[in-house]
């Protein structure tokens, strides 16, 4: 049997091109819609793009000082961010931007307090851990941080 033989017996092998406008209309859908799991792909790409905005502001700032650099990267890619939520994650123009500004860098703060917190406590309980074991513990207290903030974010603020 070769593939001549078969083809006549069943047919050609015709397959269809994925029809990719459809695919992306979908996709443009669920992205754009006011369900939480789209805000929560916003709200990461969103925190991306803050964090980029904060390390070039970092390494334009450094000629200041290390701390000059660290405040100035954390006001300005905190209000890049907060508008950005406003206007893109949650798509509202109801909460004007001083109360974005001022709620938003509110839960920011208390953020940086939490994980300030949470790293002095691994200090001080477990001061044996390695920076490896360290940097995974604050990686999931900034998710949950992150996480607690998308949801305040979404149901007290916007």
């Amino acid at each position: 049997m070769n593939s001549i033989a078969i083809a006549p017996v069943f047919g050609p092998l015709v397959v269809p091109a994925p029809d990719w406008s459809r695919l992306y209309a979908w996709g443009r859908r669920f992205a754009l819609g006011d369900h939480a799991v789209a805000q929560l792909l916003r709200f990461a790409v969103v925190g991306g793009v803050s964090n980029i905005a904060y390390v070039l502001l970092f390494m334009a700032c450094t000629g200041l000082g290390p701390l000059t650099a660290n405040v100035a990267g954390s006001v300005v890619s905190t209000v890049i961010a907060n508008e950005l939520h406003r206007r893109l994650t949650f798509r509202t123009t109801a909460v004007p931007w001083f109360t974005a500004q001022y709620q938003g860098g509110g839960l920011a703060l208390i953020g940086l307090g939490v994980t300030t917190v949470a790293l002095a406590a691994l200090e001080s309980f477990a001061p044996t851990l390695g920076d490896l074991t360290q940097a995974g513990a604050m990686l999931a207290i900034m998710a949950a941080v992150g996480m607690a903030r998308f949801l305040s974010l979404r149901y007290l603020v916007f």
